[in-house]
């Protein structure tokens, strides 16, 4: 989905490792929230309370999975899954842009 439509923006900026990645939180007309950010180059292990919906809209950059040994290259754009209270690895390579869905169970 390119485009989001009926939502509300919550304008202050969420920033994590040092500000190389950021994001704006999204609160759909339905109340599901998603956010909307970039990351800089570097290597970022992310934690997970809600199941996640990672959808990589541009980047080079890849990915490892709790539970799994080695990183494996995404295609973006290109989409994953995160259970909940779980974790994941990336080596983002050049300027991504994503977007995360938070799947309430």
């Amino acid at each position: 989905m390119s485009e989001i439509k009926n939502a509300t923006i919550i304008k202050a900026v969420n920033v994590y490792f040092d500000g190389k990645v950021t994001s704006r939180t999204v609160i759909l007309e339905n109340g599901e929230k998603q956010t909307l950010g970039v990351m800089m180059p570097g290597e970022y292990t992310f934690d997970t309370t809600d199941a996640e919906i990672m959808e990589m809209m541009s980047g080079d950059l890849e990915i490892k999975l709790k539970g799994e040994d080695s990183f494996r290259k995404l295609n973006t754009p290109e989409s994953f899954n995160i259970p909940a209270n779980s974790s994941f690895d990336l080596k983002i390579k050049t300027i991504t842009d994503y977007c995360c869905s938070y799947i309430k169970e």
